[in-house]
């Protein structure tokens, strides 16, 4: 479980927020409410006050990267640090020739050909970017996903296959916070929604 209590974010106001294991909570509101700033206060990527705990620890009792490890913000736009997909992932062996069974298993769940593995992120398109970056995640079995437009720009296949994914990770005991603007998607997957309006998180 994931709670804030009067957490306070740069051009918000206070707020608290509870996320039980199993449930996914999607948080809506206009461009530039601050939707993003929410995610990146709670996997503690910029400055808030107020108290965040995971299943009863304190964030400020974890040292940040194992926080980070287990509270995990995805971006809209995520980053990437070298120039050949496969470098991001874990491979099969030590000498890094075969492909990891679970790397694998995600790739084919979500749609995706083991070559691209081969290719350099900047030939892959948007909507591959997005999958792989979810993939990189998944493989941290985070107890929290924090999730920024998930599926913004894919086909409907890709998302319903993204939406499998993130249905067997809640059934699994993970606890979501989804940032969307797409209200079947809230319905589909959320248990409960949340609106940023004016500065106040409701």
């Amino acid at each position: 479980m994931l709670t804030a209590r009067n957490l306070t974010v740069n051009g918000l106001a206070p707020f608290d927020l509870t996320i039980e294991a199993g449930e996914c909570v999607a948080l809506t509101g206009a461009s530039g409410s601050g939707k993003t700033l929410v995610l990146r206060a709670l996997a503690d990527l910029d400055p808030s006050a107020g108290e965040v705990t995971l299943d009863g620890h304190s964030r400020t009792a974890i040292a940040a990267p194992d926080w980070r490890r287990r509270v995990v913000y995805l971006a809209a736009e995520p980053g990437w640090w070298a120039d050949r997909v496969a470098a991001h992932f874990p491979s099969g062996d030590a000498g890094g020739g075969s492909v990891d069974e679970t790397v694998a298993a995600l790739l084919d769940a979500l749609g995706l050909p083991l070559v691209l593995l081969e290719q350099s992120v900047a030939t892959a398109s948007t909507g591959e970017r997005q999958r792989l970056a979810l993939i990189r995640v998944l493989l941290l079995n985070p107890r929290v996903l924090l999730l920024d437009e998930p599926t913004s720009g894919l086909d409907e296949d890709a998302a319903e296959r993204v939406e499998g994914l993130l249905r067997a990770r809640l059934a699994g005991g993970a606890a979501i916070l989804l940032v969307t603007h797409e209200p079947r998607l809230a319905s589909r997957l959320a248990d409960r929604r949340l609106e940023i309006r004016d500065g106040v998180l409701s």
